[in-house]
């Protein structure tokens, strides 16, 4: 009777030793690293659908999941040191803003999982071997930012009937800037356009191109400038705009916040909300290599109104602006 006694009793200290061990790990919380060149006020709506799509699938900030932030803030240099610290911090997988930020995780870890949420080109980038088998520690979503460029100005087109010359900013030393450029000069040739290149490689050339374009006497400009550039400048670029008297067409939403005319692209918000499903995936013990990147689903053509008859230089030459 006593060993019965003795042998229960001995049961009973083993299973309350397990239970806060079994408690403990059940409480780990999945630690993801989120890094951007901008700056995190610079694109609220972004993070706020990354965010979005986090809680739509049961994840709460600092309940049940800890997101570590982290933003170049604009300077090219800041990618890398940021992305080992993310790395030294240990997170189960980095979700990345822009192809910058993607190419310095990749080179910061080949082991963390890496989800980028918008990436142009990211098998010319060199992240993944294909969208269907992307291999490696990286998956998530594409742009198709340079397909877009001709599309672009295809709609420029329709909105400005008699254009023949359009300027086009762009930024030399930017992934995928080469193809975007072939793009627009296949479109370019198809509507009979003279297309006028002009590199902008910091806020300095900005003033400078408007310039270039109006001396050029460009009826229209193709702005295909992004990243830290085009997001720190963007009440600057729509004033000058303004005052050039030159519609714009622009490549992110945010341009048109800003007071920009119109843009065309990718609604790049959905794709912050659709980074959260590869998050999810990963997390429950997904591969990069077995999650094919996926492709935009949602496009969008919004044109600010009030500022259109400001951006005519010709009222003759443009045609009706719709908001389709």
């Amino acid at each position: 009777m006593i060993a019965k006694v003795v042998d229960f009793a001995l049961c009973t200290l083993l299973l309350a030793l397990c239970f806060p061990a079994e408690a403990q790990q059940a409480k780990k919380i999945p630690r993801v690293g989120y890094l951007t060149g901008t700056s995190l006020s610079g694109n609220p709506n972004r993070i706020m659908a990354f965010r979005q799509g986090l809680r739509e699938l049961g994840y709460v900030e600092a309940k049940n999941i800890v997101i570590e932030w982290r933003s170049a803030e604009g300077n090219r240099d800041r990618h890398r040191p940021l992305a080992v610290e993310l790395t030294q911090l240990k997170v189960d997988v980095i979700v990345t803003g822009g192809g910058r930020s993607t190419r310095a995780a990749k080179e910061a870890t080949s082991a963390i999982l890496i989800v980028m949420t918008n990436d142009g080109d990211p098998i010319g980038n060199g992240f993944v071997a294909s969208l269907a088998h992307p291999g490696g520690n990286i998956t998530g979503l594409s742009t198709v930012s340079p397909e877009l460029s001709g599309k672009r100005l295809e709609v420029l087109k329709e909105i400005v009937p008699r254009l023949s010359r359009v300027a086009v900013f762009g930024t030399s030393n930017q992934a995928g800037n080469s193809q975007e450029l072939r793009e627009i000069e296949l479109a370019a040739g198809v509507f009979g356009i003279k297309v006028q290149y002009l590199d902008v490689l910091g806020p300095k050339d900005i003033e400078t191109s408007f310039r270039a374009a109006v001396k050029g006497r460009a009826a229209a400009i193709l702005f295909q400038v992004a990243g830290p550039i085009a997001n720190s400048q963007r009440s600057q670029i729509a004033e000058l705009a303004v005052n050039s008297r030159l519609p714009v067409m622009y490549e992110l939403q945010s341009n048109v916040e800003a007071g920009g005319l119109m843009t065309y692209g990718v609604n790049r918000n959905d794709l912050s909300r659709r980074a959260a499903t590869y998050v999810d995936k990963i997390l429950k013990g997904a591969k990069p290599a077995d999650l094919p990147v996926e492709q935009p689903t949602k496009f969008e053509f919004i044109i600010n109104l009030k500022n259109g008859q400001a951006a005519r230089p010709d009222d003759s030459a443009i045609g009706a602006v719709s908001s389709r």
